[in-house]
């Protein structure tokens, strides 16, 4: 079984205008003349973590974190009271990858994804097939109406009938019709004796169902340089903005258009037993994708440093670095 490689800090890091008055925060670790990667954290609003850095080999692998926009060390934040995310989508955020990308001098580079992150990066992979060499998904999300129902709207309620009360506490019961609206209400209620109570109502439903058993790990997305509520109200507030706007594309859009990436090496990494992203997304593209490798992990729930996934993962992570090494850095 695989485990976490040596904790590294970064090289390099600065703060990225990609316009909009937002500054993106990025940094870069490992080797910089080793193969190139950019990690996709979830949420949307959870930030990077720097155990995200430990799935790869540091003498390998150049990798690329960032913070998207209005969360972790990227500025403004969306904890602020006057938070604008009207420019907050997920095609700013491709395009900011892309300025990234190009900041950095990388011309084509691996993308690394979990949960929101692996719905960044079939957006990112299927805008601009010519810039991925791989990609490494894991607890597949794609915002169709059925995902955002099943955890959102009370499907999940029947595993966790206790903290989906505590979910629920701060919605009026003549709100809970539909709870992503009715939260989103509270979220942006410019009292904090509103959208504090909600903020962290929401994040502790996710923050708590992500395992398959309580307490198992330490929360990945966890922003280490924020208090406990900015991060929660950064983390709600975005969150929520992209599910009622469900992702800015069709209904099952990142489904249908997988066929594009059938060329790009790839592996999807699922556990079984997810309740936040349930395996269904993952065989839905699977189905529509078997290019791709496809590992469904039989003890696993979400969160992507449990044993079977993690261990996945940096199976995954070392296979493409040796077959990137066969043909130099940033090459197919």
């Amino acid at each position: 079984m695989r485990t976490y490689y040596p904790e590294i800090e970064p090289y390099d890091s600065g703060l990225l205008d990609v316009g909009d008055g937002q500054q993106v925060y990025w940094e870069t670790s490992g080797n910089p003349e080793g193969t190139p990667v950019v990690v996709l954290h979830g949420g949307p609003g959870g930030g990077s973590h720097p155990n995200q850095r430990r799935v790869f080999d540091a003498e390998k692998y150049r990798i690329v974190l960032f913070d998207q926009r209005g969360c972790g060390k990227s500025l403004p934040h969306a904890s602020s009271s006057d938070a604008d995310l009207s420019t907050n989508t997920t095609w700013h955020l491709v395009a900011d990858i892309e300025l990234l990308r190009e900041h950095l001098g990388i011309d084509r580079w691996q993308v690394f994804g979990g949960s929101w992150g692996s719905s960044l990066a079939l957006a990112y992979a299927q805008t601009h097939t010519d810039r991925v060499t791989e990609l490494i998904l894991r607890g597949i999300f794609t915002l169709r109406a059925v995902e955002l129902d099943w955890f959102y709207e009370g499907g999940a309620a029947a595993l966790f009938p206790d903290l989906w009360e505590e979910f629920l506490a701060p919605v009026p019961v003549a709100d809970r019709g539909h709870l992503i609206r009715a939260y989103n209400g509270l979220l942006n209620d410019p009292d904090p004796d509103v959208h504090g109570p909600a903020a962290t109502a929401w994040t502790r439903w996710e923050s708590s169902t992500i395992t398959l058993l309580p307490d198992a790990h330490a929360d990945a997305d966890a922003d280490e340089t924020s208090s406990e509520l900015d991060y929660a109200l950064a983390f709600a507030r975005i969150e929520n903005h992209y599910f009622m706007n469900g992702g800015w594309w069709e209904e099952g859009q990142l489904i249908r258009d997988a066929g594009k990436l059938r060329d790009i090496p790839a592996v999807i990494i699922q556990g079984r037993y997810d309740v936040c992203t349930p395996a269904m997304t993952a065989w839905d593209l699977h189905r529509a994708w078997p290019e791709a490798d496809f590992r469904l992990i039989p003890d696993a729930g979400h969160a992507f440093d449990e044993p079977g996934i993690l261990d996945a993962l940096i199976e995954a992570t070392d296979r493409f670095a040796e077959r990137s090494g066969e043909s130099g850095p940033g090459e197919a």
